[in-house]
């Protein structure tokens, strides 16, 4: 089977409002599809089944789930296709940029004034698009982001997103596991690697000092490598990768994704101040934004969890895309703003066809 029947599979899939998902690993050359034989909504709690699960921001150990025994799974080769893009500048009102920035302020004050170190806000980007075409959303998302993990998926209890995410938040090996710390944000200009700030170096260090002291309570080996330039697509990131050994077989999958959800990288530190801000003064409901996606397959042995960034959400003629980013002390409003004008990229070069 090639990508185009698959695609054609999802479309008529999707025609019947049945839960489906299509994903592929970063630097994969597979694509794999699910298609749910029911209109049923699985859940997982103890991540017991084989399948693909998708958890909201504000995950309670619930997470949807797409079960393997219950669908349809089809693969196909993802061949190399160079796609043409273009920088597109999104449109803004004076009032959607001020009022970020005034949120970012309200998150510095707070951060001088108490004992929180970090926040994370973020905010939706609304955009009017012609119907949707399967064929050109899923070519483009795949084809863009080889380093990333990118997935579609639909359920009616969800309706459609989409993402390109570089961040793994647990990936798990019989015993062994890996995540990261991923931080800071710079645009790539002329392909050159960016001059890193000291704000978004200690930004980075807080991240992954937070990630390896919740997993010490699980772990018996704990590795944390040096701090390094990631990029994705036209982005770059400061990534720590931490790996290492469950402490025993009782530490099952869920508990280590309850230790780690959610991290500073999209929260901030304390966590609990963090939270409590981001609910009292973000405006809306970042629903799976920020939440995680991936597989799990039941004996915890090869699953993998992604956090779901650079995504966006779709329904009617409407694509909602979520950009945020971390706030400290020594933070800019201005150039917070630019920021999430930039990470917006990723999704909008998905789009550009159906704009």
């Amino acid at each position: 089977m090639n990508l185009t029947l698959l695609i054609e599979k999802i479309s008529k899939h999707h025609a019947t409002q049945k839960p489906f998902v299509l994903f592929s690993l970063p630097e994969s050359g597979r694509v794999e599809v699910l298609l749910q034989k029911n209109t049923r909504e699985y859940t997982a709690e103890s991540f017991d089944k084989k399948g693909i699960v998708m958890a909201p921001f504000e995950y309670e150990g619930k997470a949807m789930c797409i079960p393997l025994q219950e669908s349809d799974h089809f693969d196909c080769e993802l061949t190399h296709k160079k796609v043409a893009t273009d920088t597109i500048e999104p449109s803004f009102t004076t009032l959607e940029k001020e009022a970020y920035k005034r949120l970012v302020t309200k998150a510095i004050k707070g951060i001088n004034n108490k004992d929180t170190h970090k926040v994370v806000v973020s905010r939706k980007k609304e955009l009017p698009i012609s119907e949707i075409d399967f064929s050109s959303l899923v070519s483009r998302l795949l084809h863009l982001y080889p380093t990333a993990f990118r997935y579609v998926w639909y359920h009616p209890e969800t309706g459609i997103w989409c993402g390109a995410t570089p961040e793994i938040l647990l990936k798990t090996n019989g015993e062994s596991f890996t995540t990261m710390a991923l931080a800071g944000t710079k645009k790539i200009i002329n392909k050159e690697s960016p001059n890193w700030t000291p704000k978004e170096k200690n930004e980075q260090q807080v991240v992954t000092d937070v990630i390896s002291n919740s997993l010490q309570k699980v772990t018996s080996v704990l590795r944390v490598s040096k701090t390094y330039t990631h990029e994705a697509g036209s982005i770059a990131h400061l990534r720590t990768d931490i790996t290492g050994m469950l402490k025993n077989r009782k530490t099952t999958l869920s508990t280590v994704t309850a230790a780690l959800h959610p991290t500073p990288a999209i929260c901030g530190t304390p966590l609990s101040a963090a939270l409590d801000f981001i609910k009292k003064n973000e405006d809306y409901n970042r629903e799976y934004y920020t939440g995680f996606i991936g597989s799990i397959d039941g004996g915890d042995s090869t699953s993998c969890l992604y956090v779901n960034l650079r995504c966006m959400k779709i329904e009617d003629n409407k694509a909602s895309l979520y950009v945020g980013g971390g706030i400290t002390f020594d933070s800019d409003p201005e150039d917070e703003w630019e920021e999430t004008q930039n990470k917006l990229q990723t999704m909008l070069q998905v789009l550009q066809p159906m704009l």
